[in-house]
């Protein structure tokens, strides 16, 4: 199983592309920063979108073809819509939102072509329910689940197309912001392999067989202040 995997140098793309290694599969990592683990990685940023479709295209013709795609990159920018810098706010719509779509653009033929191909999206618990000083944040995970949506729609019968919606998870996600928007210590966070096992769980699907959406938070999410 070749699965190509966007943000998978860190967090939850690093896990599911560890968790894809103990499946005996193939992951093929896209990110910004190098890889935790050994895999087959090129670097580049989802912002730019002809380099993104590189990208997608040099993986699969190196591993022959892609059985799936794991959009797992993701960034934010906090703050109340006047303070946060035009330029970072629409970077995290680039990212999370444009970069997802262009990725899965790119990777369609490839998956088309695997006959059972798969796409895990990732959108929040924040796609779902908005909050005040993530706008940014909240406009690109509500078009990741509008996007995800359709394309399952667009492809039904050809590839199965998961929507992921996690709430807060234990990594380093959270570590840039300032301190009033980081979790309390007292957060009850999901470990990101836990997560990833779902995405495994997902991707590992008989052709037909499909999950459309999966929520996945801790039993008591805390992960925004």
């Amino acid at each position: 199983m070749r699965v190509l995997i966007t943000g998978g140098a860190s967090g939850l793309g690093a896990a599911v592309a560890r968790k894809v290694l103990e499946h005996g599969g193939r992951p093929l990592v896209l990110d910004r920063h190098l890889p935790q683990v050994t895999v087959e990685h090129i670097q580049a940023d989802l912002c730019d979108r002809r380099a993104a479709e590189r990208a997608v295209h040099s993986l699969a013709r190196h591993a022959d073809g892609l059985d799936a795609v794991v959009t797992a990159a993701g960034i934010d920018a906090c703050g109340m819509l006047g303070t946060v810098p035009a330029d970072d706010w629409e970077r995290v719509v680039r990212v999370n939102l444009l970069g997802t779509v262009a990725v899965v653009r790119a990777a369609l033929p490839y998956l088309t072509a695997a006959g059972n191909g798969r796409v895990v999206t990732c959108a929040s618990t924040l796609g779902l329910r908005a909050v005040s000083d993530a706008t940014a944040y909240c406009a690109a995970k509500f078009g990741v689940v509008g996007f995800t949506r359709a394309l399952a729609v667009e492809t039904a019968g050809r590839i199965g197309v998961t929507l992921l919606v996690p709430g807060g998870m234990d990594t380093a996600f959270f570590d840039s912001r300032d301190e009033q928007y980081r979790p309390p210590p007292d957060a009850k966070l999901n470990r990101p392999e836990d997560v990833a096992a779902a995405v495994l769980f997902a991707l590992v699907q008989p052709a037909g067989c499909e999950l459309r959406e999966l929520v996945i938070c801790p039993s008591q999410e805390s992960s925004w202040p």
